[in-house]
């Protein structure tokens, strides 16, 4: 069994930083497309961020520019480095770990909040 473990999250004031991570009990870490995604109360999840195992990376536009993902496959572990953060990146936020050739083997973290709060 898959387990993704975040680390991270916590009380920021608005335009703070906080730096999240996720790490991943997989054999073969570079065979899954990493990301980072939340979810509010009463709204469905969105994609935050994704990464390739070879690096490309996406971004929702709300965080561009703001925010980085980043992939360490020697330690199994995906960051996410929040900069500028705001008072609307408030919520959830959750790993997920997606094998790159079997749609079946996907895998989230238990989730780990953030709050930006003056």
């Amino acid at each position: 069994q898959v387990q993704l473990v975040e680390s991270g999250g916590g009380l920021v004031q608005p335009g703070g930083s906080l730096r999240l991570s996720c790490t991943a009990s997989v054999s073969i870490f570079g065979l899954y497309v990493m990301g980072w995604y939340r979810q509010a109360p009463g709204k469905q999840r969105e994609v935050v961020a994704t990464i390739s195992s070879g690096g490309a990376t996406n971004y929702a536009d709300s965080v561009k520019g703001r925010f980085t993902i980043s992939r360490d496959n020697a330690k199994k572990t995906v960051y996410l480095q929040m900069n500028s953060l705001k008072p609307e990146d408030t919520t959830v936020y959750y790993c997920n770990a997606r094998h790159i050739y079997d749609v079946h083997n996907n895998y989230w973290g238990q989730g780990t909040q953030v709050t930006v709060s003056s």
